[in-house]
């Protein structure tokens, strides 16, 4: 078994990581996960948090995800963000735009209840509560935020 794996980061915007890595954190909706060389194939889906990746050298890096995929498989790990920025450049004010989109994600269902349906409503409610975890994992302040718009 080879001791790294390559690992690929983009979001729409740029592509945020192209290494070599030992180990992937991901946080998964279903819980987070570790992807290590050698894991089985399988396509994770992400909820907001931190990727943690560990190098050959055993040095971390970390990036904040707002959601989206990642495939895992013999070769590594490719990511697809909705939207990711490495730690370093999440500010509180990158951070608050961040928590906007998801009050306004959480709005909209709530007000297309009825046509949407409860279960999306829920979902709207746990990607707002991700994304305020994530800020204060980071040290950011959920309350700094505006009210959405």
């Amino acid at each position: 078994m080879a001791d790294t794996m390559q690992f690929d980061l983009v979001s729409p915007e740029r592509s945020l990581a192209s290494v070599p890595v030992r180990e992937v954190r991901l946080p998964g909706s279903d819980g987070d996960l570790t992807a290590m060389p050698g894991h089985a194939p399988t396509i994770v889906t992400l909820r907001p948090g931190m990727v943690i990746l560990v190098g050959a050298d055993g040095a971390t890096s970390e990036f904040a995800v707002t959601g989206g995929f990642a495939e895992i498989n013999q070769d590594g790990v490719s990511l697809l963000a909705e939207r990711g920025h490495p730690r370093e450049e999440i500010t509180q004010e990158v951070y608050n735009d961040m928590l906007r989109d998801a009050h306004r994600t959480k709005r909209n269902a709530e007000d297309r209840r009825e046509h949407v349906g409860e279960e999306v409503v829920t979902a709207a409610v746990k990607l707002l509560g991700d994304m305020q975890a994530l800020g204060t994992h980071i040290g950011l302040d959920p309350n700094q935020s505006t009210v959405p718009d």
